[in-house]
This record gives C-alpha cells, structure tokens and sequence, in this order.
C-alpha cells in the first residue's frame, strides 16, 4: 500500500483510509437509490415512455459505473476523490433528453456516450486543464465555499430542517417541523457530529453518522417511529445488464435530433460536467491541503481525464454522466489523503449490488449532518478571499451565493465568472483577463442564449 499510494508522505495511514473511503460511500451512496426515480421507471414522468430503463438496470449500471469511475480518479491521480452518475446531470438526462426530445433511453446514453468522448479530447489536449488554470486564486477560494454552502444546504434539505415550503414568508426555504421525528434524528445527528468534530475525535464523521443510523433503527425497530430506515426484506442483488452496450444502438436514433437542438445538448451535458467537476476538484483539493501556492491542482490532468473516462464507461453500462462528487470532502474530512480511501468507496460500491438493502439502514438523517458540517468546513476558504476590494468581491460573492441560490454548481461559477469579466471591463483592466476566460465566458452565455431558445422554442 505504501508503495502504491505513497500513505506516510501525505501523513496518513491504511485505518484512516479505510474509514474515509466508507464515509464518502455512505455520505453518497443515497445515489444508487436516487439514480432510478429520476432516469429509470421508478420516476412517473418517465415511466409510460417506451424504451425507459428497468430500475435493477440503472441500480446495477450506477454501482458499477460509480466503482470504475472511483478507483480511475484514485489510481490515476493518487487523490481521495469518489465518482458517480451527477445529480443535475441525470435530471438532463431524463427531462431533457428523454421528456424534452422524446429520446429513448438507449439514445440519451449515446448523447452521453458523445458527450464523454468529447471530454477525453478537451482533457488529453491539456483544454481542460488549461481553462482551470485560467481562473484567478480567489474565484478558485470562492468556488470551494460555494460549495460548501450548496452541500450544506443540501443535508438540510435533505433531512427536512429545511423545507422549500414558504408558508406566506417572503422566502424560498422556511425552518422545518420539529414535531418531525426524521428533523428531530437529524438535529441530534448534527450535535453529535458536531460534538466530535470540534473535539478532534477521530472518524468524527463516521462515528456520527453510525450513532445517528442506530438511534434511527432503534427508533423505528423497537418503538415504531418512522426514521426513514429501509429494512432489508430479502438478499436478492441488483444485478441487471440489461442496458449494456444499449448506447451504441441509440446513435442511430441520436442523430435523427435536429443539429441545432443537439449542439445545445452536447454544449449543456459538457458544461455541466466539466464545471460541476472543476468545481468539486477545487472544493475538494483545497479542504484536502493538495492545491499549490497559486491555487493550482497537480495532476488535474489525470483527476479530468478519469472522470471523462467515467462518463463513457458508465454510458456503456446504461447510466447517466458520471462526475467528480462533492460528498468526497466528508472523507476528506475524515483524515481520506490517498487513492486508498477511494479504492476502499469503490469496493464499497461494489459490495453494494449484493448488499444494496443494509445502504436503507442509513437514512437521510444521519447523513445530512455530514454534508452540514463539511459544508461549514469548507467556507473557511472564505478568509482568503479580500472582500475589501470590491473588484474581488463581486464576482466572489456571485459564485458563492450562486451554488446555493440556483442550486447549480455550474450556474454559480458561470455569473462569477461573468460578472468578473464585466468588473475587469469596467476597471479598464482588460490585459488582466485570461484569453481562456473569455472563452469560458463565452460559452457560458452561449449555453444560455441556446437554452433561452429551447424555452421559446425557436430551435
């Protein structure tokens, strides 16, 4: 192991990697049964569709497509980083894709199919890594706060703290019920949590999370209080290849999309994915002490080019497009430094085609508080942001209030990046712009000039 993963140099050990890969799993592995009530038959808009994916298929094509897209990141770049099929990216897949084309499943895995061979030539040509390098240090700092208030907001939302119900106040989210058992579960988990965390207990996460899941199983087994705990009700694994290689069938009927319509679901799949994933890289590297002096990531080559790898393995094996995942950080957080503790998640997706029903005895509740309290971690990236010059600020404050507000990684970096390339304008510090942001930029408005049009349905 040392000599695979290089453990005493990046001051960590085989336990501690072992503990951080099964954080990040459990902090994520909500996406194996999320993944096919939005691109398979267990969502009703999709269900009556001809052609929708079975749910075993997408449950199976996400265990094995998260694995591979996993241990690449870790094997190739050495990072402690977890993939799987994007949230945000699958919505595409089903409500535009499929909804809004009419595609077959099988032709929307082709668009992402082509959306991934399209990442690998942007990544091998050095396009990728060069359009992150581009980006100025702060907005690099305000991309990983960004992310930690969108992960935060996220395991409040997730366990009901907050709701997206108003209740006649001028707001988007109002505080939840506490008369809410799964609220009441969540609130305890985050004290816990939080307890152990500033008490620099070790797996402070871990332990959390798994006192949290059996205060749930208690509560739900012995006293009949609903703490959202799925009880395994039989060992049959979740294995469906049903979709393999189905891809490759949908070009035929891909192609048959109208050129304009098509370019705008190829630019929006790639934009999506390439900033959801430098974002996540960013975040990630940053709360992992792996970005340099200038706020560069090494080996981002290899960190892109496997998760355009991902994307297309997963495209085969029937899933939507595979990204960089934000909940990495809560194994991060847990002490995760090396590709051991992403060998161990993606082991952990493995077992999980014959284990998927012990995943329900985590509920919501008990991972919530991790995403809450790494999210509080990763703002301290905020203090190296100088929010005295105005110039800095705005484009910042965009980005970092963006991811939450839209609840859009992509959309949160796109008005940063917008709005710093108008400060400069108007500062008459025009030299100071990378030419890359400009094309940066450039294709961000490009991406919503072309989704404003799909809106009035011009193309």
């Amino acid at each position: 192991m040392e000599k695979l993963f290089h453990l005493k140099k990046h001051g960590t050990n085989i336990r501690t990697e072992i503990i951080a890969g099964l954080t990040t799993f459990l902090t994520m592995a909500y996406i194996i049964f999320l993944n096919p009530t939005v691109i398979g038959k267990s969502n009703p808009a999709l269900a009556n569709l001809p052609g929708v994916m079975e749910d075993t298929a997408v449950i199976t094509a996400t265990c094995i497509g998260a694995a591979i897209g996993t241990w690449l990141i870790g094997w190739l770049s050495n990072y402690p980083l977890a993939q799987a099929p994007g949230l945000g990216l699958n919505a595409i897949f089903a409500y535009t894709l499929c909804l809004g084309f009419g595609l077959s499943a099988r032709a929307a895995l082709a668009a992402v199919f082509l959306g991934g061979i399209l990442f690998i030539l942007l990544t091998v040509t050095g396009a990728r890594a060069a359009i992150v390098n581009s980006i100025p240090y702060s907005l690099k700092k305000s991309i990983s706060a960004g992310i930690g208030m969108f992960i935060a907001i996220i395991g409040f939302t997730n366990c009901g703290i907050v709701i997206g119900e108003s209740k006649g106040a001028p707001t988007a989210l109002d505080l939840g019920s506490f008369a809410d058992p799964k609220v009441i579960l969540a609130l305890f988990g985050l004290i816990i949590t939080t307890i152990l965390v500033v008490k620099q207990a070790k797996a402070a996460l871990f332990i959390g999370m798994i006192s949290t899941s059996v205060v749930g199983c208690i509560c739900q087994f012995v006293f009949g209080i609903d703490m959202g705990v799925t009880a395994p009700t039989n060992w049959v694994p979740a294995l469906d290849f049903s979709m393999f290689g189905q891809c490759f069938v949908g070009f035929g009927e891909l192609f048959s999309v109208p050129l304009a319509s098509l370019l705008a679901v190829i630019v929006t799949l790639m934009l999506v994915d390439m900033f959801d994933t430098i974002g996540t890289l960013i975040g990630a590297a940053d709360k992992a002490g792996l970005l340099d002096e200038n706020g560069n990531l090494p080996k981002l080559e290899r960190a892109m080019l496997a998760d355009a790898l991902a994307t297309t393995v997963g495209a085969v094996f029937g899933t939507s497009t595979i990204s960089t995942y934000i909940e990495s950080t809560s194994g991060i957080a847990a002490g995760g430094r090396t590709g051991l503790t992403s060998t161990v998640t993606g082991i952990c997706f493995v077992l999980a085609l014959f284990l998927s029903p012990i995943a329900g005895l985590i509920p919501e509740a008990a991972t919530a508080p991790v995403l809450i309290v790494v999210g509080i971690m990763m703002c301290s990236s905020l203090k190296d942001v100088q929010w005295d010059d105005l110039e800095i600020a705005f484009p910042c404050f965009f980005t970092v209030v963006g991811m939450p507000f839209f609840w859009s990684i992509t959309d949160g970096i796109a008005f940063g990046f917008i709005s710093y390339v108008i400060v400069k304008f108007a500062r008459g510090k025009i030299r100071e712009i990378n030419p890359l942001m400009y094309v940066v930029v450039g294709l961000f408005i490009l991406m919503y000039v072309l989704s404003g049009l799909q809106s009035l349905k011009i193309i």
